[in-house]
C-alpha cells in the first residue's frame, strides 16, 4: 500500500489547535470547522523516491515548455493569459533555467497502488506553505515518520536570497488569517528584512507601485494570481510597472505560462508528435506521469473539465464513462467565466479513512528553488476544493 493512516485523535484538540498557533498555524481550526486532521499519513518510502525523481522530471519539462512558449502571443491566446500580461512577458527576461518560479506546487493523485499522475501545478500562488514547512514536521515527530519538510525553510532562504523582495503582499492582510500566515511565514524563512502590507493598500503611480504611505516599491513578493490582472481594477497599471521595469515581482511574471493548465496540452500535444524538443528519458516522463490534456472535449467519457486558471477546485466538472456529468465543484470561485476551459483525462484520487469517515486523498508536492522538498496532503471529496482537510503526510522509516 502507497499509503497508511496512523495515529488517533488526542482527546484535548484544543490544547494542539493553541500549541500549533504558537508555531504560526492559526487557522487548524477554521469557522468551528476543523481543517487540521490529528492524525497521519504514513507514505511507502519507494514512492516517495518515484514522486521526488517525478517532480525533478516534470519541472524540468515544464521550464522548457514554458521557453517555448514566450515571445508566441498566439500561445499567449491559446493558453488564455490576458493579453494585459504580454508585453511583459515579452519585455521582462526569463530568470534561469528552473527558476521561472520560485515557489511552486504540483498536485498529484498517487493511487494506493503507486501510480503516480500529474494533476495541475500551481507555480504562481501556492498556499499550505505553513501546514507542511511548520505543522507536518511537528506531526512526523510524533508519529515516527520522516519527513522531506524539514529542507522547506532552507529552501525559501536559498529561492529569496539573491535578490530578496523589499515588500510581500495578500489581500486582506492581517485579515486573512491563511494568507497572512502564509506570507508571514515565507517571510521569516527568507531571513530578510520584508514588509508585509495588504495588496488592496498598494497604487501604481505614473508607472510607480507604492505602498498606503506613498513609498515607492521596486520589488514584490505577492500572493496574488497574475492573471487577475486581466480582470482586477489597478491590474494594468500594475502590470505596466512590471513590464517598464519600476517592479520586479516574484514569482517572475513567466510563472503565468507555467501556472495556465493549457501548457498541460501545449506538453502532451509535443509528446504526442514525439517531438525532439523533449529527450527520450522526458517523453518518458510524460507519458509515465502526466495525464492526456487537450483544448477541446475530445473523450467519449472519464474525463475533467477545469478552467486554464482557477483555484480551490472553482471551475471543476467530473465526467463518466456515459459522458454524462457527475460531479462539478459547489464551493468554489467559477474562474470559467474568464478563462478557457481544458480537458483532461480523468484521475481519480485515492480513498483513505481518517477517524471521521473516508477522504479522497491528493498529494501536493512543493518545488522551491526547483527541488522537490515538501510533502501536502489534503483530504477531502472527488473535487479537492475549499471544504477540504490538511493531513500531515510523511514518509515511513522501512
Amino acid at each position: 500500500m502507497s499509503f497508511q493512516v496512523v495515529g488517533h485523535p488526542a482527546a484535548d484538540r484544543g490544547a494542539r489547535v493553541r500549541q500549533l498557533k504558537e508555531m504560526g498555524f492559526g487557522w487548524a481550526d477554521l469557522e468551528d470547522e476543523a481543517y487540521w486532521v490529528d492524525q497521519a499519513v504514513a507514505m511507502d518510502p519507494r514512492v516517495w523516491e518515484e514522486l521526488q525523481e517525478a517532480s525533478g522530471l516534470l519541472w524540468t519539462i515544464f521550464d522548457k515548455a514554458a521557453r517555448f512558449i514566450i515571445g508566441q502571443r498566439d500561445l499567449y491566446e491559446l493558453l488564455s493569459i490576458p493579453e494585459v500580461l504580454w508585453d511583459g512577458l515579452d519585455a521582462v527576461p526569463p530568470e534561469e533555467p528552473g527558476l521561472l518560479s520560485r515557489y511552486a506546487r504540483f498536485d498529484f493523485s498517487v493511487g494506493l497502488g503507486g501510480t503516480i499522475k500529474l494533476l495541475e501545478l500551481n507555480a504562481d500562488t501556492p498556499t499550505g506553505y505553513v501546514e507542511s514547512s511548520v505543522a507536518t514536521p511537528w506531526m512526523c515527530s510524533q508519529h515516527g515518520l520522516w519527513t522531506p519538510n524539514t529542507a522547506m525553510p532552507a529552501q525559501v532562504r536559498h529561492a529569496f536570497a539573491d535578490a530578496p523582495p523589499a515588500y510581500a503582499a495578500c489581500i486582506a492582510y492581517g485579515k486573512h488569517e491563511e494568507d497572512s500566515g502564509t506570507i508571514d511565514m515565507l517571510v521569516r524563512h527568507m531571513e530578510q528584512p520584508v514588509v508585509c502590507v495588504d495588496t488592496l493598500e498598494l497604487w501604481v503611480d505614473e508607472g510607480v507601485l507604492r505602498d498606503a504611505s506613498g513609498q515607492a516599491i521596486d520589488s514584490l513578493f505577492a500572493l496574488y494570481p497574475k492573471e487577475w490582472m486581466g480582470v482586477d481594477d489597478g491590474g494594468e497599471a500594475l502590470a505596466y510597472s512590471i513590464e517598464t521595469g519600476r517592479l520586479r515581482i516574484l514569482n517572475s511574471p513567466h510563472a503565468v505560462i507555467l501556472q495556465s493548465k493549457g501548457l498541460q496540452a501545449v506538453i502532451w500535444g509535443l509528446h504526442e508528435l514525439k517531438a525532439p524538443f523533449f529527450t527520450e528519458t522526458e517523453h518518458d516522463a510524460i507519458e509515465a506521469y502526466m495525464l492526456p490534456t487537450y483544448n477541446e472535449p475530445v473523450f467519449d467519457g472519464d474525463y475533467v473539465e477545469k478552467s486554464m486558471f482557477g483555484r480551490e477546485g472553482g471551475s471543476v466538472r467530473i465526467y463518466g464513462a456515459g459522458g454524462g456529468m457527475e460531479i462539478k465543484d459547489q464551493d468554489g470561485f467559477d474562474t470559467s467565466v474568464f478563462f478557457r476551459p481544458v480537458y483532461q483525462a480523468r484521475a481519480d484520487l485515492p480513498r483513505i479513512r481518517l477517524h471521521d469517515g473516508e477522504y479522497h486523498l491528493l498529494t501536493g508536492v512543493f518545488m522551491i528553488h526547483g527541488e522537490a522538498c515538501g510533502l501536502l496532503g489534503r483530504a477531502g471529496g472527488l473535487i479537492t476544493g475549499n471544504s477540504s482537510r490538511f493531513v500531515a503526510m510523511g514518509v515511513r522509516k522501512d
